[in-house]
């Protein structure tokens, strides 16, 4: 109990949204929040229904088809404000597209206008109002103990073997190796990382965000000092610049895969915005430059890779497709559709003359990059969707992570399956290799984490649920 209160306190307390009666309504904090949840959906600046953008103030203001919308100081003059409170068939959001407007929002907004529809001091009327609110969020604490599992949607060796950093609800945790106890955790801001990977050096770069309102890079130290609570250290990932070191991107949506290049010079990050970013990252995460965005998909860029020679990106999509680009050329080199699902992860091998593939057909696909990526094997033996696929780092080995709760280990010289690896009780999302390849670990949708010795009897070595204080079963 002891341990809880301590942790309790040291992860702080998010501040009051309360606010006095008698004071004048905040624009930005009050009445924005309402039109995001409300009324972006379908008055952004892409689709702008009535020819009604709301995505600044200054747009607010002007109206759509039928102009002005907003009358200062008139609630009841106001057709925005009546369309939110109509009973009528007008009422919007449409009833098909959502639930009404509340009525204590509702009774915000009139008294937003009824004050004089003013915009906050210091904030530009041209501001586009989501970035707006992303920069003053609040990222909430994460619970002390969880009271249910965190999904596992990336997990990474430390570069000495001896952690394993795993994705949480707000945070990371990283546990020992083998033990699988906890002995970190890493407030983020990111709701969820869905891709970890460690750069030269030591510093470890996150993909993640939350769904459908930001996405995010960002470059951590976990060796940076914290607060020791109970053997667990904690660190402040999102007001602590030792901690969070730099920020690469910040987007609409999440980010959902990485890659390092093996020189270490090069980082590619894609995500729901469908592009592909690539930084130099020769000079080191101080230096971080951003070189190419890449647009080569029609839907969620899900998988990347880049080429040991760093000469060629391949990328896996929702849009049921792998591509490879020539990141020197900046052309596309092939497209590879054979799937005919969704495209989850990428590899390549040693010398980059295959591409490996994995998806919602079951398969792990090669193909070859020259002869614009005609299809060499698609090896099944998966029971359902496969998630992952990631290169031994000496061997020609792949391991792959699928909905049907198993690991699997490939033999890429023989294009046959050599091992299963079982243990885990529900879908195996993220998997990855020790740095001496001696080791692999699957993360699952119950927070299961499950180590297996290499070479081995396929058997599990240890288990664990990667979620802080979850009661046992």
């Amino acid at each position: 109990m002891r341990l809880l209160v301590l942790l309790a306190v040291s992860l702080a307390v998010l501040p009051s949204a309360g606010r006095a009666a008698d004071k004048p309504i905040s624009f930005i904090n009050e009445v924005a929040p309402i039109l995001k949840e409300n009324c972006l959906a379908c008055h952004d600046a892409k689709k702008r229904n009535g020819k009604y953008d709301m995505t600044t103030f200054e747009k607010l203001l002007l109206g759509g088809v039928n102009g002005e919308a907003i009358v200062p100081g008139k609630p009841d003059e106001s057709d925005f404000h009546d369309l939110i409170v109509t009973a009528e068939d007008r009422r919007m959001p449409p009833r098909d597209k959502g639930e009404a407007v509340p009525a204590d929002k509702a009774k915000v907004v009139s008294e937003w206008i009824k004050q004089g529809a003013k915009l906050d001091a210091g904030l530009d009327p041209k501001a586009d109002l989501v970035r707006e609110l992303r920069l003053r969020w609040t990222p909430p604490v994460p619970p002390v103990a969880y009271k249910y599992p965190a999904i596992v949607n990336a997990l990474a060796f430390t570069p000495d073997g001896k952690g394993l950093v795993v994705g949480g609800h707000h945070e990371l945790t990283v546990w020992s190796v083998p033990e699988g106890v906890l002995t970190k955790r890493v407030r983020t801001r990111a709701e969820r990382a869905y891709a970890l990977a460690f750069l030269p050096g030591g510093t470890l770069a996150v993909a993640g965000g939350r769904p459908g309102q930001e996405g995010d890079v960002r470059l951590y130290d976990l060796t940076a000092a914290g607060q020791t609570v109970g053997g667990v250290a904690l660190l402040d990932g999102v007001g602590d610049p030792k901690v969070m070191v730099k920020q690469l991107l910040d987007s609409d949506d999440s980010v959902l895969c990485l890659a390092v290049s093996p020189d270490g010079k090069t980082l590619a990050a894609g995500g729901c915005d469908r592009a592909v970013r690539l930084w130099d990252i020769g000079a080191g995460p101080a230096a971080a430059k951003l070189t190419q965005t890449i647009e080569n998909h029609a839907d969620w860029v899900l998988g990347v890779a880049i080429s040991a020679d760093g000469k060629f990106l391949a990328t896996a999509a929702r849009d049921k497709t792998a591509k490879v680009w020539d990141l020197k050329a900046k052309e596309s080199v092939l497209t590879y559709p054979e799937h005919q699902q969704i495209v989850y992860a990428v590899a390549f091998n040693k010398d980059a003359s295959l591409g490996y593939s994995v998806g919602g057909d079951s398969q792990l696909r090669t193909w070859k990059l020259a002869g614009e990526g005609k299809g060499e094997k698609a090896l099944g033996g998966h029971g359902g969707d496969v998630f992952k696929v990631v290169a031994h780092p000496t061997k020609p080995v792949v391991a792959t992570a699928s909905a049907d709760k198993t690991v699997r280990l490939w033999d890429m010289d023989k294009a046959a399956a050599v091992q299963t690896l079982t243990g885990p009780t529900d879908f195996v999302y993220a998997v990855a290799f020790s740095p001496d390849g001696g080791l692999v670990a699957g993360g699952a949708y119950n927070g299961e984490v499950t180590l297996w010795k290499q070479p081995g009897d396929g058997k599990p070595l240890k288990t664990f649920n990667a979620t802080p204080g979850l009661p046992a079963k």
